[in-house]
């Protein structure tokens, strides 16, 4: 048992340090397959009967994007999924397209995916400290509820003032936009906090 704990912590450091200084071709396909994860999973929707933003599961995909693929090919993972669908492949929550969806009401939140998957590819790959569970729970927490829900909020108030012709209250957005996604990304927090753990070395790569 032993022997076998030891060869994966020796996999998983060959596996990042691989992927930390693999050739350009192997980080664009790596990349265009956290893009096509994310798509994959934004196709677990539960809609909501009072608010245009459904809850998915893609943020899970895009919370782990840095982790697995780094500082820069995490978030251009991210750029790779808005750029492909809003050239109209449908693989937006509930297999939509189109560059449509940034004036919609969940624009904002796929601005905050690219942020998202930058920030915590920067600090999973700066800080081996990061790596474990407690301050990945942190850091997932900050980039989940700081860097996906502001810029979400934000798009989500301008597409209500167009649509409207008044912007919403502080209430109004957050019961739209935030408060029924708390305890599901709460959960996904926690599951990546704890996949994180599981694959990544514990040393420099």
């Amino acid at each position: 048992m032993e022997i076998s704990i030891e060869n994966y912590f020796r996999k998983r450091y060959s596996f990042f340090t691989w992927r930390s200084n693999t050739s350009l071709v192997n980080k664009v396909i790596m990349a265009f397959f956290m893009a096509c994860v994310t798509g994959i999973m934004a196709q677990i929707v539960i809609p909501l009967p009072w608010t245009p933003v459904p809850i998915t599961a893609q943020t899970f995909a895009v919370l782990m994007a840095g982790v697995v693929l780094g500082r820069w090919w995490g978030g251009l993972s991210q750029v790779m999924y808005l750029a492909v669908g809003l050239l109209g492949v449908p693989w937006f929550a509930g297999m939509t397209g189109g560059y449509s969806i940034l004036l919609g009401s969940t624009g904002g939140y796929f601005l905050g995916f690219i942020l998202t998957a930058f920030f915590m590819g920067y600090f999973t790959d700066k800080y081996v400290q990061s790596r474990n569970f407690r301050p990945m729970l942190g850091l997932l927490s900050v980039a989940n509820f700081a860097f996906i829900y502001i810029p979400g909020l934000l798009g989500l108030g301008l597409w209500m003032y167009m649509v409207n012709g008044s912007f919403p209250t502080i209430l109004t957005l957050l019961t739209m936009g935030l408060f029924p996604f708390i305890l599901g990304d709460l959960v996904k927090i926690a599951g990546a906090a704890a996949l994180t753990k599981a694959i990544t070395p514990k040393k420099e790569y």
